[in-house]
């Protein structure tokens, strides 16, 4: 039997009618629909037991540690650097550009060689190269990581052997090349040198600070300074300075008036000078 609620009378009678299993619309059903009654509360939780758990048992700790990252390329790269320790040697540039570099043209199922690539490939290449074999040809890893070495071998030996003779060649025309030695005393030499040069530069910048004062050569002839003693004893014996002015000696050059006959000018006004200095009380 279906259970009655009566929240849903109403519905139930409207699904009734729309079977025609009740003929006729009841009294209530209008007034019913515009009040509906209110929904029943939800349905409380049971009521459990005290069940804590006993102190013997321990709760294991939730694991808060990432999942590994995998990456097929990763256990290639460690198998070659393991069997070629020397490649982790060469110098490697890791400068990013503005722009991240478009991928090769030559890969997926079109790339069954390593030299489509490069005569002097990287590990780096190797690497990829491996994976691609492995990937769109559908090699074993471990025949494709053989194959891979092998032109890669193939390769760097034919570079070695052009490197060599054109190094051959350079030096039969002539050409020096340092040794490591050389090049560690060049850079010592240029260090050293550098040095030197910035006390040169550090000297020309005191004396630089010093262009404005007054800078006395001891050597100069002028000799000790004597209080004006000698200024005074030339006044008494009656003896002139014969020196001008620079303003004046300037003018006198412009007129064109010679320099002797203004000394004398000078003289003989001096003397006046003197005269009427003497007759006055």
């Amino acid at each position: 039997m279906v259970r009655r609620i009566a929240s849903q009378v109403h519905k139930q009678a409207a699904r009734l009618m729309r079977a025609n299993y009740i003929k006729n619309e009841p009294v209530w059903f209008q007034a019913v629909l515009e009040h509906p009654p209110l929904p029943l509360p939800p349905r409380a939780p049971p009521v459990r037991e005290d069940c804590r758990l006993s102190s013997s048992r321990k709760m294991r700790k939730p694991k808060t540690e990432p999942l590994p990252i995998f990456y097929l390329e990763d256990k290639v790269r460690r198998q070659f650097f393991r069997d070629h320790p020397f490649e982790a040697f060469r110098p490697v540039s890791i400068v990013e550009g503005r722009e991240v570099e478009d991928e090769h043209p030559v890969r997926g199922t079109d790339w069954t060689r390593l030299a489509q690539r490069g005569l002097n490939p990287s590990p780096e290449d190797i690497v990829h190269f491996a994976v691609n074999l492995h990937t769109y040809h559908k090699m074993a890893l471990s025949i494709a990581y053989t194959r891979a070495v092998a032109e890669f071998r193939s390769l760097r030996a034919g570079h070695d052997f052009a490197n060599t003779f054109a190094r051959m060649e350079a030096e039969a025309y002539g050409t020096v090349f340092p040794s490591e030695i050389d090049r560690t005393f060049e850079k010592e030499d240029a260090v050293y040198q550098s040095a030197d040069r910035k006390v040169e530069l550090d000297r020309g910048a005191l004396l630089a600070r010093k262009r404005w004062k007054a800078i006395l050569d001891v050597d100069s002839g002028m000799g000790d300074f004597d209080r004006g003693q000698q200024y005074t004893r030339s006044w008494k014996q009656g003896i002139r300075p014969t020196y001008l002015p620079a303003d004046e000696l300037a003018a006198a050059s412009e007129t064109g008036k010679p320099v002797q006959s203004m000394e004398q000018d000078y003289a003989a006004a001096s003397q006046e000078f003197a005269k009427i200095l003497s007759s006055s009380p």
